[in-house]
């Protein structure tokens, strides 16, 4: 979320992420499935898949847009973009319409689900990183530990969650994925997948992305793992990152193993 960080910053969020006392919570690693292209210019803020596609936000000021994206090949099939101003964040479905955020301007945007036209805009306190839903409310995240729960139609906060890992808050909670009665989180910077209680706020595990070949070669310093999406109909999970090539469908291996 926030570009181009201090390396101080950086550093002493590292820090906190290895913290000994995460030791304790089971570590999840992957097998790749299939592997699809995705768009390297495309600076992935959010992505569901919705209907046999995705739906993919994308930011930076100037470069920010809303497109449906067709899985086998990555083809941007409708794209509408956001005011050059505007940094555009997360994104989710909700009845006939896309909702999407920004970053730090505390404006939000309602766009119609099949023509991608914006309907209207809302306002909101503090940055917007991602959203997601479960059926009753949205969830967004802002940075910060906490989760908020939202109304879908007025966008009024129904309930913050803390997300603690061992009882330690965890930051930078960004794009978010509900499955299967948890909420998956890319922590930014990391390759690590936070599988959250939605209940307690408890982090339950950590899916680790590390060994896909963008977590080893980052073309970009900016081009961190970010974006989750799950296929409920057909349970299949997806993953991407920011200006990376491909979009990986992975499966999941047992907890504790990698």
């Amino acid at each position: 979320m926030a570009r181009h960080v201090a390396l101080t910053l950086i550093a002493a969020m590292l820090s906190f992420l290895a913290a000994p006392t995460w030791a304790a919570l089971p570590v999840q690693g992957y097998v790749i499935k299939a592997t699809y292209p995705h768009d390297t210019r495309a600076y992935t803020e959010g992505l569901l898949f919705l209907n046999g596609m995705l739906i993919e936000s994308t930011g930076m000021e100037g470069q920010s847009n809303i497109r449906r994206v067709r899985l086998k090949d990555g083809a941007v099939l409708q794209s509408t973009p956001i005011a050059p101003s505007l940094f555009g964040e997360g994104v989710v479905n909700w009845g006939d319409e896309l909702i999407s955020l920004t970053w730090r301007d505390q404006v939000g945007f309602r766009w119609d689900l099949k023509t991608l036209t914006l309907k209207s805009s809302f306002s909101y306190p503090g940055e917007g990183w991602a959203l997601t839903q479960n059926g009753r409310y949205l969830i967004m995240s802002d940075g910060t530990p906490f989760l908020r729960f939202l109304d879908p139609r007025t966008f009024k906060e129904i309930r913050r969650l803390r997300v603690t890992a061992e009882g330690r808050p965890v930051i930078y909670l960004n794009e978010l994925e509900w499955v299967k009665g948890e909420i998956l989180a890319n922590i930014w910077q990391t390759n690590l997948i936070a599988r959250i209680d939605p209940q307690t706020g408890a982090v339950k595990g950590w899916i680790d992305l590390t060994g896909l070949p963008e977590t080893l070669r980052r073309r970009d310093a900016d081009a961190v793992a970010n974006g989750i999406a799950y296929d409920a109909k057909q349970d299949r999970l997806f993953v991407t990152g920011k200006y990376w090539p491909r979009l990986y469908e992975i499966g999941l291996k047992p907890k504790g193993s990698r």
